[in-house]
Formats: structure tokens, sequence, C-alpha cells
């Protein structure tokens, strides 16, 4: 979030169809010659509905296999993988196995799906992102010359609660700091995460950072070579159904985004409403249209309708209630807690 150095149309974007322009990777030096196996990886827990929408894509992928790990779900879950696998061989549901003490759950269900994933590719991605024709390829394309690439899918979310909201916290990164900023930081996104897998298990995959919140970011920052794609064309994802499964949502990690500081997440906060709110009830329409034609140009960047810029003024407003939800104790999610 914030003012910073947008790039413009990325070279980094990843296309919806047909991989990356060029020969496919596995033709090129870097994978021997042939195609690199792939495993698609996806903790679910109370995933039903999405996975109804986002499996049958991952299935079009060509992986050699996708796993989905049950993580005791309460709704339908499993009886979505297990219909599906009749018709799909290389879709397997595998059941989850109790929280040890220390671990998160998402850090849990990850790592157990790693020792099951039998490709030399390792990719984790969450139950709520759709993939589009080609995204694998374009991932196989970028882990060439790295061992771990994250992407930025779009973010969809409708209504205004969630459209002022949403778009603005998951877009926002590429508005605070420019992209090779992002990338010296190790920022990234659990949504979709691509690995070697020999990078993956010689720096400890999810074991080493098993209790981090941010297990995304802390993956990257153990990783030698990493990349961060704006991937808007490949992925896009619908994170949240209500505002207020939003504000949990965000609230669980925010205090963790602003390095667990207090003072440093209440600046962040006043930071925001300087910038996009307060123009407007100062009167200072010229910084407050700045404001806005800055999202215009995120949204646009992101491929994304660009109706949710026109809501920044009243964005750092709806995101009051996240900041109060990160300062409290007692975060929970999908009715465990953290």
């Amino acid at each position: 979030m914030g003012r910073g150095g947008l790039p413009g149309p990325p070279a980094w974007l990843l296309p919806s169809r047909g991989g990356l322009p060029g020969p496919p990777a596995w033709r090129k030096p870097g994978w021997g010659g042939i195609r690199p196996t792939a495993s698609l990886l996806v903790p679910a827990r109370n995933e039903a509905e999405n996975l109804e929408a986002t499996l049958p894509r991952l299935l079009r992928q060509g992986a050699l296999e996708v796993l989905v790990l049950d993580d005791a779900s309460e709704d339908g879950t499993a009886e979505v993988v297990r219909r599906l696998a009749k018709a799909h061989p290389t879709l397997r549901l595998l059941p989850g196995r109790p929280l040890p003490p220390g671990w998160t759950g998402k850090n849990w269900a990850c790592w157990q799906l790693a020792q099951e994933a039998r490709g030399e590719v390792l990719v984790f991605t969450d139950a709520d992102v759709l993939w589009e024709e080609g995204a694998l390829e374009g991932l196989l394309e970028a882990l060439r010359r790295h061992d771990l690439v994250s992407a930025l899918p779009r973010q969809e979310a409708n209504g205004l609660l969630l459209g002022g909201s949403v778009p603005f916290v998951m877009h926002g990164l590429f508005a605070f700091l420019p992209h090779p900023l992002l990338e010296a930081l190790r920022v990234a996104n659990g949504q979709v995460l691509a690995f070697r897998r020999e990078a993956y298990f010689a720096q400890g995959g999810h074991q080493a950072v098993r209790g981090e919140v941010l297990e995304d970011v802390a993956l990257a920052r153990r990783a030698r070579r990493y990349r961060l794609l704006l991937g808007s064309e490949a992925f896009r994802v619908r994170m949240y159904r209500t505002y207020l499964e939003a504000v949990e949502g965000f609230g669980k990690n925010f205090l963790e985004i602003h390095l667990k500081n207090p003072a440093l997440l209440l600046g962040s906060a006043f930071y925001h409403l300087a910038l996009y709110t307060l123009p407007w009830a100062y009167g200072e329409v010229g910084l407050g249209l700045l404001g806005i034609l800055e999202r215009l140009f995120i949204q646009w960047a992101f491929r994304a309708p660009l109706w949710p810029a026109l809501l920044a003024p009243l964005s750092p407003l709806l995101l009051l209630p996240v900041y109060l939800r990160a300062l409290l104790p007692g975060k929970r999610w999908k009715g465990r807690p953290l």
C-alpha cells in the first residue's frame, strides 16, 4: 500500500494462455532437456465450495499429480475431491494428521503434502486460486533459473466493502515499493509458491518455518535464488466472501506484516488515512485525485476491474477494524486458534 515506484506493464508478467514466449523451459538449458514433473499441492480446510471451481482447472495443467490434503474439514471438502478423483487418476486425497505443538495449521498441511509429493517441482497453491491455461508452464519457465518462485494473483472481490479493502491491501504491494526492492526484501505470496524439489528440502521446507504466520516470506528469505512474479493473467483469486471474513483474515497477519510492532502498525493506519482519506476531508481535491489515479494504475497493471480504485478514499477507513483486530489476542482462522 501507499505511494512508491510502480513499474509499467511488467516484463515478468505471466501470460494467460500457452506458456511464456519462445520454446518451453525444458527445451532450454537448465532442465536437462526434459520437461520437469510437477506436483500441485493444495492444503484444504473447509474448502468444498472453492474446490468445485478450482480443482478442474488444476487438473488441466498437465501436472504429474494433484494432491489435496483435507485438514480436518467440517464441510464436504473430502467428498468433492473423491468425486473428481474418480475421473482423474492424477488427483489424490490425503487425510491430514493431528496438528503437532508449535506448528501453524497451514504449515503442517503443506509439510505433509511435500512428504507425499513425487514431482521434481513442488507447487503449493491455495484452494481458492483459479489457474488459467498455461499457468504451470509459466512457473516452470521462471523456475529454470530460480529455486523458488512466488506469484501475485489478480484479486477479485464483490461488493463495496470487499472491493474497497481486498484489492487495496493485496494489489497495494506494488504501490508501496518498486518490484526490485520487493524481491530484495523477499516479499512472497503463499497463494502460489513453486519450488525446485531439491531446494525445498535443502532449506528445510515448511518444517523450518513451522510456527510462522507469514510462512511465505520466511521461506523466500531462506531461498538462495528467488523471484516474485506479477501473475495477474495466470492466476486469480477471491480470498474472502464477506467483509467480516476479510477483517478476520487480514487481522490474523497484519501485526506480523508490520514486524510485530504495534507502533509501526498504527503508523501504517495513519499513513494511509493521510494519503487517501484526509485530503478529501480537508478539501484537497487534487491530492485526493492523485491517490485515486495511483490506484487506477495499479488495478490496470493487474488487469483487474478499475472500480475498486474509486473507493481509495474509503479504503483506509474500511481497514481500521483490521488494524484493531490485529492488536487483539485470540486470533482464529477457519475455526482454529492460530
